[in-house]
């Protein structure tokens, strides 16, 4: 981050411009990647074809993805009932 400064402070333009084309493009798939992450596996649990990610690519495309989110049926598989006995009483002497 430090190199960043030192050629953002130097006197050619150029240099501060190369340097920002090539950190932008890698901040913005490190932005893409902390949205389409947690999308992908949200609509794994749901039932959905994760692939509706590339949805949020879009522009609006997260706001269309959390309608359909919201307003559809979830095919879900209920939890199973947990498996738990209460242990029997101790006998009586």
């Amino acid at each position: 981050m430090q190199y960043l400064a030192f050629i953002l402070l130097d006197s050619d333009p150029v240099a501060a411009i190369v340097a920002l084309m090539a950190i932008i493009p890698i901040i913005i798939l490190v932005c893409l990647l902390i949205v389409l992450i947690p999308f992908w596996f949200i609509l794994k649990k749901a039932g959905f074809s994760p692939w509706l990610t590339l949805i949020n690519l879009l522009p609006l495309g997260t706001l269309i993805l959390l309608y359909v989110l919201a307003f559809s049926t979830w095919n879900v598989v209920p939890a199973p009932p947990p498996v738990w006995h209460q242990p029997p009483y101790p006998p009586q002497a």
